[in-house]
């Protein structure tokens, strides 16, 4: 039963869903009306039941715990509304950060609006805000695509409808997957543009690497330890007013002149992108300058 005290100031006098924010790695990232709200509700519907068990055993919170993850997330919908339909609050969480964010979460806070209950955000802790407050790089406009697809075929298809967007890119992705990744978005989007590899944000072995794209794998190759760990990757968006052909005539010309003649490698970056052999000439004397 919620402690009625905790429930008079955190407001639980109707059935609500509160979708809460829990800690991306350091337990202490957590905030007290978070805290207050774990503790008042009837139940804590969790991603998996052990991690969240440990946060609310490190604050002392012995609220009941469901499971809800991306498996059986239609059917513990349903549970969450009969809950609410019984006059009981919920609280909604996944292992780190915020449901419904790359995470399971969407489909229960539809069914719960969707039976006419309230549902409350307590925000908190995101490792793609934390990422883009350390990295030094223009955060808007942002562009966030959560996890890329683990198919190089269908990541690559994506990243090419991406080519052309200004802004900052922003990506999650798995320890297991990272290079891959990283290779995918060179290869489409060029070597030349920054990207920020942010590893294990808040926790012990934090790190936030700045380097060209076209130095990224090689830098995640050099270590283990670089590979390690839940990544966020940002990757600066088209410069304004650089159109996307020009782009990718620059990235061609600058990997033809690794090996040929001056000359020769306008002639086929001509013939390749189909642009100007004048403009290409410019481009190739500044980057042989360079």
């Amino acid at each position: 039963m919620a402690n009625a005290g905790l429930t008079e100031r955190v407001g639980l006098a109707e059935p609500t869903l509160y979708v809460v924010a829990t800690p991306i790695g350091n337990l202490g990232d957590i905030t007290l009306r978070a805290l207050e709200v774990l503790k008042a509700v009837n139940a804590v519907a969790a991603e998996d039941t052990r991690v969240t068990q440990k946060l609310l055993s490190h604050h002392g919170i012995r609220t009941q715990l469901l499971a809800l993850h991306e498996h059986n997330e239609r059917k513990a919908a349903e549970q969450l509304a009969g809950l609410l339909a019984k006059g009981h609050s919920v609280a909604l969480v996944s292992d780190a950060g915020t449901p419904s964010i790359s995470d399971p979460g969407s489909v229960a806070v539809a069914r719960v609006r969707e039976a006419g209950y309230r549902v409350v955000p307590i925000p908190g802790a995101s490792a793609v805000l934390a990422a883009i407050a350390a990295s030094g790089l223009e955060a808007l406009p942002l562009n966030f695509h959560g996890f890329l697809p683990s198919r190089k075929g269908e990541r690559e298809k994506l990243l090419q409808a991406l080519r052309s967007r200004s802004g900052l890119q922003a990506f999650y992705e798995a320890p297991h997957r990272v290079v891959e990744s990283v290779e995918s978005i060179a290869s489409i989007l060029g070597g030349d543009r920054n990207i920020v590899i942010a590893r294990e944000l808040t926790k012990m072995f934090e790190q936030i690497h700045m380097c060209k794209l076209s130095d990224a794998a090689d830098w995640l190759r050099e270590s283990d330890d670089h590979r390690r760990g839940e990544f966020v990757l940002l990757v600066e968006g088209l410069e304004p007013g650089v159109d996307a052909a020009d782009d990718d005539s620059g990235r061609v010309l600058a990997i033809l002149l690794r090996d040929l003649p001056l000359k020769q490698a306008v002639k086929l970056a001509a013939e390749i992108t189909g642009a100007k052999k004048n403009a290409l000439y410019d481009r190739a004397l500044e980057l042989k300058a360079d």
